[in-house]
Parts: C-alpha cells; sequence; structure tokens
C-alpha cells in the first residue's frame, strides 16, 4: 500500500470521530444564569485563557485536531487566544456572541448575534468561520427560523441539536445523523453524539454525561454510536471542566452546582485516554464543509 493511500486511510478513520470545545468561562455556563447575570461578567477573574490553552496543549499532546466554538464575548477579551486555535490547526467556530440561547432570541435578535460574532472572529484570526454551536443547544422546533437564518448569515454547517430528552436541552424527536434542514440550501445540521440503549437515546457525546460516566461505558457507547450513525461521531466539552480550582457559584441551586461540579478533578486525565482511544478530528473536515484553514 502506498504512503499517499495509508494518509488516506488515515483521514477516512478520522473523520468518523470529531472532537469539539465549547470555548466559555465557568460563570458563563446556562446553568448559573440565573444567578450570574451577563452584566456581572466583567467583574469575574477570567479562566477560560488558561483553561482553553491546557486543552490545546493536551491536544498538541495526542495530535489532535479539534473544532473551538468561541464566544465572540471572549473573542473580543482574548484575541490572542482565538490566533493561538487557528494558528496550532484547529477549526474556529461560533458560540454565538454571549451564549443567550436561540430559544431566548426571535429570528431577527438571533441573526444580528449569529452574524456579529462570525465577523468578530473572522476579523481576528483572519479564517473563515464555517460552524455554529448555539447555547445549550437550543435550536429545536422552537426555532424554525434558525437554520435559515444561519445560511443567510454565511454559515456552512451547525452543530446545535442535542437529539435526547433532557430538562435542559434537546429533542428527542431531531434526527441523529447530519441532514439538511433548509429547502435549497447546503448548511448541514451535524447533531452531537447519541446512540440507543434498551430502545432509548441516550447521549454519548460528552460534557456532564462524560464526567459522570466510567470510562469504560463511555468508550462502549461512542463505539455503538460509530457503528449506528451515518456521519460523525461529534464529542463536546468545555474548558472549564478540566479547571477543577475554578471558584465556586454559591447561590445556585444543588442540582446546578452538582451537575457542574461532578468530577472535575478527574476530567483532564479521563479526556486523555480517549483522545489516545481513537483518532479524532475537525468537525468541518468530518462534515467536508468549507475550506480548511
Amino acid at each position: 500500500m502506498t504512503e499517499d493511500a495509508v494518509s488516506q486511510q488515515a483521514a477516512k478513520r478520522a473523520s468518523k470521530y470529531a472532537m469539539s470545545v465549547d470555548v466559555e468561562d465557568y460563570f458563563q455556563v446556562w446553568a448559573f444564569s440565573d444567578v450570574v447575570s451577563r452584566d456581572s461578567w466583567d467583574g469575574f477573574r477570567p479562566r477560560f485563557g488558561d483553561a482553553t490553552r491546557q486543552c490545546l496543549d493536551l491536544f498538541d499532546r495526542r495530535s489532535v485536531k479539534a473544532t473551538f466554538f468561541c464566544l465572540g464575548w471572549i473573542a473580543e477579551r482574548d484575541p490572542d487566544l482565538i490566533r493561538d486555535i487557528v494558528a496550532r490547526g484547529h477549526e474556529l467556530a461560533s458560540h454565538g456572541y454571549d451564549h443567550t440561547k436561540a430559544t431566548e432570541q426571535d429570528r431577527g435578535v438571533f441573526f444580528e448575534d449569529v452574524f456579529r460574532t462570525k465577523k468578530i472572529l473572522e476579523d481576528i484570526a483572519g479564517v473563515s468561520v464555517n460552524g455554529y454551536r448555539a447555547a445549550g443547544f437550543s435550536i429545536t422546533g422552537e426555532t424554525p427560523w434558525a437554520h435559515e437564518a444561519l445560511a443567510e448569515a454565511g454559515y456552512a454547517y451547525s452543530s446545535s441539536s442535542h437529539p435526547i430528552s433532557h430538562d435542559h436541552y434537546g429533542d428527542a424527536a431531531a434526527p441523529q445523523t447530519p441532514h439538511c434542514p433548509v429547502a435549497g440550501s447546503a448548511l448541514l445540521e451535524a447533531p452531537v453524539a447519541t446512540t440507543s440503549l434498551m430502545g432509548r437515546r441516550i447521549s454519548c457525546a460528552g460534557g456532564g454525561w462524560f464526567r459522570a460516566m466510567p470510562l469504560s461505558v463511555s468508550k462502549r457507547l461512542i463505539a455503538s454510536a460509530s457503528a449506528s450513525l451515518d456521519g460523525p461521531v461529534i464529542f463536546y466539552f468545555h474548558p472549564w471542566e478540566i479547571d477543577p480550582d475554578q471558584p465556586r457559584i454559591r447561590t445556585a441551586s444543588y442540582k446546578s452546582k452538582f451537575r457542574h461540579y461532578l468530577n472535575l478533578r478527574s476530567m483532564a486525565g479521563k479526556l486523555d485516554k480517549l483522545l489516545a482511544w481513537r483518532p479524532w478530528g475537525r468537525i468541518d473536515q468530518a462534515l467536508g464543509v468549507g475550506g480548511s484553514s
């Protein structure tokens, strides 16, 4: 087998597993939004820069390229971080400006948000931004206009669907594989990974689910998703999940605190083992959309 053939086979295998990072700080998560207002964000000492650079270093050690969905708010405050993400070979994508859910916006406000954030990121990094992920996976049946707005704003894909039943997000009736949600548009919606267990859809996409489960269980579920899904297995996590020493939000509800702080101290080591287990790559390359920046 020629070297080119080997490289092509490796690229094909890598395209089955896509790694992504939602770049937001510990005080910006939706679960704390009822006790931490956006007006107060600048009063917190930011930790996203160090935590995201730890993610970059971890990916470098494992030779992994990933997709980073970044808030415009963060990009404005640390443009060097945005440029570093691109310089290390990762995909730069949009997470909206300030982590407002699509379900809390109308079409006009949503369009302005996604268009503005795309421009902020592109102006800082000098690359095209093709991907978008809504805060809280909030593109659902409640936002029938969202994909049209994303296509109009110039995005090539969205990874904003978590097709499960959950109290904070999700749509258990949504497709589990990449699809074109807008007639006449090439825009793709690429859901994060799910699989079936005892006839019920469950998540194997990362985040709190990954922190809560034993690594062996996560691997089995991801392998199941890989075998059953017609498209890439998309995994995600946040930089704050590998920052166990982050300040605690004492006023949050017990349920929110339990979910947010669960197993933070073991997350980096667990993630490192997952990265070594399969050949993870960028979402844009896994979907074959846009150009490689």
